[in-house]
């Protein structure tokens, strides 16, 4: 990101900070974001109804960091009136927030269910594949705020890709959880709750994508938005 500013040869060093700085809030709410994913799967996983009860009243946190960013962008937009590769920034950075608010309401939504389903006797028999599916989107948000860090499009484009793998994972999760169902009929309550988790994971998923489309429209300036992966690679190659 250092070389980023530099390039733009700003004649005011503060609008440089206040570049800085906005970049180093959106990192700062990634960070929340990404651990309160981490931990509402742990609660999840270990039936940790205290771990899930703070990840689903930590939503706050992440409401509250948004409305500062996006004061930020507003104030930036307002006094420096930026344009070219600056004003890509700042669109793209509202954008972002906006996917990591989501990121962390879907992230609340897992801890509100691990509370319900942390005393399940039988949760081990089906908590493995989501929390294989869990781990998948948590490597991909990752990348996707490394991506953002380092301005990386080639990244983030490998990220776009992981989320077929992660929708097949799902779209399996959401037929075995299915058959547990027809099998247990007594347990359809705990096996609809697992699968609101598993839909909360493969959201944060698509979330991580759109992150990774902002990366590339901030480098780029070419809006990737709706296109496959494959018309991705071709568009940055171009």
């Amino acid at each position: 990101m250092e070389n980023y500013l530099q390039t733009d040869q700003h004649t005011s060093q503060r609008y440089n900070a206040e570049l800085e700085a906005l970049r180093s809030s959106v990192l700062t709410m990634g960070g929340l974001v990404e651990q309160q994913c981490r931990q509402a799967l742990e609660a999840l996983v270990n039936g940790d109804e205290e771990l899930a009860r703070t990840v689903a009243k930590s939503d706050h946190l992440v409401n509250e960091l948004e409305l500062q960013i996006s004061a930020q962008c507003t104030d930036i937009l307002a006094r420096r009136q930026p344009a070219a590769r600056d004003l890509r920034m700042v669109v793209a950075i509202i954008r972002m927030v906006a996917n990591l608010e989501r990121i962390g309401d879907e992230a609340a939504k897992v801890g509100r269910m691990a509370m319900k389903l942390a005393y399940d006797r039988d949760r081990q028999s089906y908590y493995s594949e989501p929390q294989h599916l869990g781990e998948g989107v948590g490597a991909m948000l990752r990348g996707a705020l490394d991506a953002f860090a380092r301005l990386d499009v080639d990244a983030a484009i490998d990220i776009i890709a992981r989320d077929e793998q992660i929708d097949r994972e799902f779209k399996t999760l959401n037929r075995l959880l299915m058959t547990h169902m027809m099998e247990q009929p007594q347990r359809v309550k705990s096996m609809l709750r697992v699968n609101s988790c598993s839909r909360a994971f493969e959201r944060i998923g698509d979330h991580a994508v759109n992150l990774c489309e902002e990366v590339i429209y901030l480098v780029d300036g070419s809006d990737v938005r709706h296109l496959t992966v494959e018309e991705v690679r071709q568009r940055h190659s171009s």
